[in-house]
């Protein structure tokens, strides 16, 4: 019998199309790292069933991280973190009539016991969310925290220690 080697994974979950244009900078991240995800479209509201059967199989579809994107009442973040153990990061999304604070108030203020990492609203917020996921992962996979390590170190170098056109 051969034994494979599991993939673990990241899930990029949203609960509408929409969401996408924010959460796609999470891809360009996990991309870039090479790190094996999924995308979906989950509805809190309008598909409840999928909600329900996406969180019951994340461990056995080999999820390790959730990067839950959602937008004005954004339930969709605390419902898969009530319903799983594994670590879900909330984003909320940017909307027009309240800028994403409706967002950030709605994931951010989950009951004692439901855990829920939030970043913050819009774009850097979906980035560091895909950061964060890999530092998870990178906690056990030492292939996974060299190259995010060296992500750090370029980043560092990359602030340049004077202003440009610095007459000094």
């Amino acid at each position: 019998m051969v034994k494979t080697k599991v993939i673990s994974k990241i899930s990029i979950v949203m609960g509408s199309q929409s969401d996408w244009k924010t959460l796609v900078k999470c891809e360009e991240i996990l991309k870039q790292f090479k790190v094996h995800f999924e995308k979906k479209i989950v509805s809190a509201h309008r598909t409840p069933e999928r909600l329900y059967e996406y969180s019951k199989n994340l461990k056995k579809n080999n999820i390790k991280v959730i990067i839950a994107g959602a937008g004005g009442a954004a339930h969709l973040p605390g419902m898969i973190a009530s319903l799983t153990h594994l670590p879900v990061l909330g984003v909320p999304i940017e909307t027009m009539t309240l800028k994403g604070i409706d967002s950030l108030l709605s994931i951010v203020q989950m009951p004692y016991g439901i855990p829920l990492p939030t970043l913050a609203i819009g774009e850097n917020g979906a980035k560091n969310a895909a950061l964060s996921a890999i530092s998870i992962l990178s906690l056990d996979n030492k292939t996974l925290e060299k190259k995010l390590l060296l992500y750090r170190e370029k980043q560092t170098k990359s602030v340049s220690e004077k202003p440009k056109n610095d007459k000094d």
